[in-house]
């Protein structure tokens, strides 16, 4: 792979983009427009397991990405794509709807366990390269009080589950299985996997 070798990273997310350039990894953002429905693709289909959910939607959103590319009539190289989900057994808990849904999810959390869910998915010329990140991650019991407070921090806002770890959710945290760095968004091993895959020397 050359020295000046990039990938598109197709994501909003600050800590995906910090996390693959812990990675050694150039990047640039390739975002979806204005005209774009990003949000719809999130829909979920009756009876659809957590799983199918978010590998479904991490190729939906990769093939959005793709187009995109197309369209703009970029530079070629390679495009990273990944979702995150929270399951609490076969209940997706995306990003909460406003401040007593993200109260109602964390409520749920507490004091349980809960899986949470990463695909990631590249795109090299005609190959698609994807893997998933599973974890497991126990609450201690979290009282009302303590929910409400970190509710109105505004931090559960666009957050799958209505947390997140590298924040103040942290202090919530008793135990974790699994990959960190996949909780937070991009697993750091399945993600070095999928680029040695497209030719990344790291």
């Amino acid at each position: 792979m050359k020295e000046d070798a990039f990938i598109y990273l197709a994501s909003q997310s600050p800590r995906r983009a910090q996390l693959l350039g812990l990675l050694g990894v150039h990047h640039e953002l390739l975002l979806a427009g204005p005209d774009e429905d990003a949000e719809a693709l999130e829909h979920v289909l009756p009876g659809e397991s957590p799983t199918a959910y978010v590998q479904r939607v991490t190729a939906l959103k990769l093939d959005a990405a793709v187009a995109r590319h197309r369209r703009l009539g970029l530079p070629p190289a390679p495009v990273l794509c990944a979702d995150t989900t929270v399951a609490f057994g076969r209940t997706i808990l995306g990003k909460p709807e406003n401040r007593d849904d993200a109260r109602r999810m964390l409520a749920m959390l507490s004091g349980r366990t809960h899986r949470v869910l990463t695909a990631v998915a590249l795109q090299h010329g005609r190959r698609r390269h994807a893997a998933l990140s599973v974890s497991r991650v126990r609450f201690a019991a979290v009282d009302a009080r303590r929910i409400a407070a970190y509710v109105a921090s505004g931090e559960p806002e666009g957050k799958a589950g209505a947390y997140a770890i590298q924040g103040r959710a942290a202090a919530f945290v008793e135990h974790i299985s699994g990959s960190h760095s996949g909780i937070m968004g991009l697993p750091m091993f399945e993600t070095a996997e999928l680029l040695r895959k497209a030719g990344f020397a790291l």
